[in-house]
């Protein structure tokens, strides 16, 4: 159905998705669902902040859609009079960002007589996997792990999930952030604390596995980045001694790996899984990737791992999702609008 109301006959044949849920700003053709035509996103640079301006992310957006979908039609050899759809990240996220994102697609969409459909980002992490490696074989198992959002999640098929774990306070993400901010390397911490734990000792600090002596797959991260602040607190700087951010660096990273992988293996063990898809910033991670590469192949589970590009925000996976739901008829709401909070934001995954 479209925004005036008039029934959708055409199929979701190519798809424009939109991507601002943060501070990335992401187009992508898709055709049919699976051909990805074009593919761009738009990093904005905030380290001069130390970490992410909500009211610049916003304004940037504004700037950047424009032109992003202007050269995202020119690669997919495409003009805006062939799309069939438009999919758009309407939650979770930046409340400001949404907003420019979901406002722009509505517009967009009725310009052109086109449906738009609001998608949720972690629900379009569940399945980013599958742009690259195909359909997922049910059921799987699902991480997703950001700056925003750590959730494990059993998939039994599109649009059929069970929550079987969250984060309770920090996100995985926001672990690495903070952690790298004490240690003065910067943002984002996760790339730079990756490649600084290759050159240290991962047993030179007994950071904690926080939740591991509970049963369940819920997660804990601030008692962890707590111990790591004790940890340079007892030791003049800034800055630190190259030796001694490693070995923090490899120490904390081994702490969030351990946890990540046994909660992981916990839902793979109690769900009976055949796939694990991975999703989010944090699933770069080399040394998450190794151990669940190692986990997964002992236990026979299909390991699905997104490139970079498709684990970070990006609009292929939402023009992915978008298009399934237009396919099955998903209906256009007037009344479209963004929303920041997970647990708000109308997500078809119940708790146990």
């Amino acid at each position: 159905m479209l925004l005036d109301g008039t029934p959708v006959s055409e199929p979701a044949r190519l798809v424009l998705g939109i991507e601002t849920s943060c501070d990335d700003t992401s187009v992508a053709v898709l055709e049919h669902g699976r051909n990805l035509r074009a593919h761009l996103i738009a990093a904005q640079d905030h380290r001069l902040y130390g970490g992410i301006v909500p009211e610049l992310a916003s304004r940037a957006h504004l700037e950047l859609l424009p032109r992003l979908i202007e050269r995202a039609l020119h690669e997919a050899r495409v003009v805006s009079g062939e799309l069939t759809g438009i999919a758009v990240t309407r939650a979770p996220g930046l409340v400001g960002s949404l907003v420019v994102g979901v406002a722009f697609a509505k517009a967009y969409a009725y310009g052109l007589g086109i449906p738009v459909v609001g998608v949720n980002h972690i629900e379009a992490h569940l399945h980013s996997a599958s742009l690259e490696h195909g359909d997922t074989p049910w059921p799987a198992v699902a991480l997703i792990v950001s700056g925003g959002h750590t959730e494990l999640v059993e998939v039994r098929a599109v649009g059929d999930y069970r929550w079987l774990g969250s984060t309770r306070d920090d996100a995985a993400g926001e672990a690495y952030d903070k952690v790298a901010k004490l240690l003065g390397l910067g943002f984002p911490g996760g790339p730079e604390i990756d490649r600084r734990a290759t050159e240290g000792r991962p047993d030179a600090f007994p950071f904690p596995r926080p939740m591991l002596d509970r049963p369940g797959c819920d997660f804990s991260f601030s008692g962890l980045k707590t111990a790591v602040a004790s940890a340079v607190a007892d030791v003049p700087g800034p800055p630190y001694a190259a030796a001694f951010v490693n070995d923090v660096a490899a120490s904390f990273q081994a702490a969030v790996a351990d946890t990540l992988v046994a909660k992981t293996l916990r839902a793979l063990d109690s769900t009976g899984a055949r796939a694990l898809n991975l999703g989010g910033g944090v699933a770069c991670n080399r040394e998450l990737r190794r151990r669940l590469a190692v986990e997964c192949e002992r236990r026979g589970v299909a390991l699905r791992i997104p490139s970079p590009r498709l684990c970070a925000d990006n609009a292929a996976m939402i023009a992915q999702l978008g298009a399934w739901l237009l396919e099955r008829g998903a209906v256009t709401d007037p009344e479209l609008d963004a929303t920041a909070s997970l647990e708000e934001s109308g997500l078809p995954i119940p708790r146990d």
